[in-house]
């Protein structure tokens, strides 16, 4: 598969591309001026399982905020730029782990050359980012508006600029809000280049239409073998993409861990509130480290037959439930009680004879 193949990137004390596990990134949403809130949201993204984190540097106060921000961190800070050169210097210099521009949007090449010597000197990787928003306008005219040799071309045309500088520690990143347009970017871009790629549907949405354009954009590259770091981009809090990513990355067998929920549609034999206990397992498993498959139904007759293939579940009735395990019922439960017993099954099932 081609994530086999990419070359190598180290970031900060983890390392992308050559076949190495695909990391979740994610961006703040708070001034990074504000050093203390900048903080308090990447320390609550890494304890939702973000691998990597980027911040706007839009402002020198900014990039001085880097320093004290990376003091306080544990995970690999990326400083984004856009437009002035002097800020990415600043960023490299405050101790950014790697930084994101696109050479196109620095300026002259004396500029674009002075952020990579300064990478160079650090031993820091650059991003070179490109969407379908930041085409050269003249392919953008050639080709009568954005395609997907068209931002390939323009990820090319831009790497090469730093190629052509002497320095290869390069992630390369096109993005599109059209899905099957990015999709098929990056089909394209991967027969022509072995740096590895940053993977993302940009401009997705809110939650629910970001979702699903990032599940589905993500699911067509990704399944490809293509892709080494990915961000779900969506309106909203930056947790929610980190969800997201690690679901995305277990449906696709490309990461384990982390407790699976599955459940059933309702119907009309449904007697509990289904919809909201299956909403209630799902927040109580967030933080549980069990890889585990865990069912939660809503008949007591086709339940446990449905969960078969769960490693543990619980199937809801008038009055009273079941506790399942793969497939075979356990005991019955008050109806009230179906929360409280999985979740004691669950903290505990480190000391059941179980596998």
């Amino acid at each position: 598969m081609y994530r086999d193949h990419t070359k190598t990137v180290k970031i900060g004390d983890r390392v992308i591309g050559g076949g190495n596990p695909i990391l979740i990134q994610s961006m703040t949403n708070t001034r990074t001026e504000d050093a203390a809130a900048t903080v308090a949201q990447i320390e609550a993204l890494t304890a939702a399982g973000c691998d990597i984190i980027r911040c706007a540097v839009p402002t020198m106060e900014a990039a001085a905020a880097l320093a004290e921000i990376k003091k306080q961190i544990r995970i690999p800070l990326v400083a984004d730029i856009h437009f002035d050169y002097r800020l990415a210097i600043a960023a490299i210099e405050a101790g950014a782990d790697k930084i994101r521009i696109n050479p196109g949007n620095i300026g002259d090449s004396s500029r674009v050359r002075a952020v990579v010597d300064a990478a160079r000197e650090r031993g820091i990787p650059i991003r070179v980012g490109v969407n379908s928003g930041s085409l050269e306008k003249e392919i953008v005219a050639r080709d009568h508006g954005v395609t997907p040799e068209g931002i390939v071309e323009s990820a090319l045309r831009q790497t090469a600029v730093i190629e052509d500088m002497g320095y290869d520690n390069l992630v390369i990143s096109i993005k599109a809000s059209d899905v099957m347009l990015c999709a098929r970017a990056h089909q394209l871009l991967v027969e022509k280049t072995d740096h590895p790629l940053h993977v993302g549907i940009t401009e997705a949405g809110t939650l629910l239409s970001g979702n699903i354009k990032s599940a589905v954009g993500l699911g067509i590259i990704l399944s490809q073998g293509i892709g080494d770091t990915i961000r779900v981009s969506l309106t909203g809090d930056p947790r929610e993409e980190v969800k997201s990513a690690k679901l995305i990355l277990r449906t696709l067998g490309l990461r384990k861990g982390g407790i699976e929920i599955v459940s059933c549609p309702t119907c009309g034999r449904t007697q509990i509130d289904l919809i909201g206990l299956a909403n209630q397992v799902e927040s109580m498993a967030e933080n549980i480290p069990l890889d585990l498959k865990v069912a939660v139904m809503g008949c007591v007759v086709n339940g446990p037959g449905e969960a078969k293939e769960a490693d543990i579940g619980i199937a809801g009735g008038r009055g009273e439930g079941l506790l399942i395990k793969k497939g075979e019922v356990v005991r019955k439960v008050p109806e009230d009680k179906l929360l409280e017993t999985l979740r004691e099954e669950l903290l505990h099932w480190e000391d059941h004879d179980q596998k």
